[in-house]
């Protein structure tokens, strides 16, 4: 986190956006008194839509069956 005087946003603001772009927090101040905070913007995760999977994929008719029992012993519980 960096801290950066109001005149320096003003000359640098082009650079410090590309800092805040790469993850960086930095902070505004008027004199020594922090007054704001940039912040990369959190991009929302897309929305699913359910049903956009139809048809491609196919589930075993026995998907649902025991492990063989070699396979159930060899399992740590």
């Amino acid at each position: 986190m960096s801290v950066v005087t109001i005149q320096e946003v003003k000359i640098h603001l082009s650079q410090l956006l590309d800092r805040v772009r790469q993850g960086e927090e930095i902070i505004i101040s008027k004199g020594r008194q922090p007054i704001a905070r940039l912040v990369p913007v959190i991009q929302k995760a897309k929305r699913q839509t359910p049903g956009t999977a139809r048809g491609k994929i196919r589930i075993h008719k026995n998907f649902d069956a025991p492990l063989p029992k070699k396979i159930r012993d060899a399992l740590i519980w």
